[in-house]
């Protein structure tokens, strides 16, 4: 088992380039599969995609990002790669029925975005399931619905 308790720059960082580079021309380099929601988490149970279990530990000032390196020496590298996010749009018919979805949004918990008028939900599972929390809006064309990635 791995133990990472900080990361250590980024896979583009030109300090670090030059050593990843190499060691990927060797297929020394494994990347840590982390799903777009657990980005946050400082602590996590994770595995390369080589097999090897990885604990992470980090710091209250440190988070997970795409390309984060967590282990670079000599033999190998350890880099996280973030899956894209999945995001359900919901585009509000009108004011009220905005205020609405967002009481909803909030009392559901769900981590949401704005753009414009919309309200962009994360989805950290099938997009159905928000959906039919929300089902009598959207049955009555009161907010539409739209699945997008980043």
């Amino acid at each position: 088992m791995i133990r990472v308790e900080s990361v250590l720059g980024s896979r583009a960082d030109a300090a670090l380039h030059d050593a990843i580079h190499h060691l990927e021309h060797h297929g020394e380099v494994e990347f840590v599969g982390v799903a777009p929601a657990d980005l946050d988490r400082r602590r996590l149970l994770a595995r390369t995609d080589g097999g090897e279990e990885v604990a992470i530990a980090l710091p209250r000032d440190q988070k997970l990002y795409d390309g984060a390196v967590l282990v670079l020496d000599d033999h190998r590298a350890v880099i996280v790669r973030a899956g894209a996010q999945r995001w359900l749009r919901a585009k509000p018919a009108s004011a009220s029925d905005a205020l609405e979805l967002g009481y909803h949004a909030g009392n559901l918990h769900w981590r949401v975005r704005f753009d414009g008028a919309d309200l962009l939900v994360a989805l950290e599972g099938p997009a159905d399931t928000y959906a039919a929390r929300i089902d009598p809006m959207v049955s009555a064309g009161r907010v539409m619905l739209s699945e997008e990635s980043e």
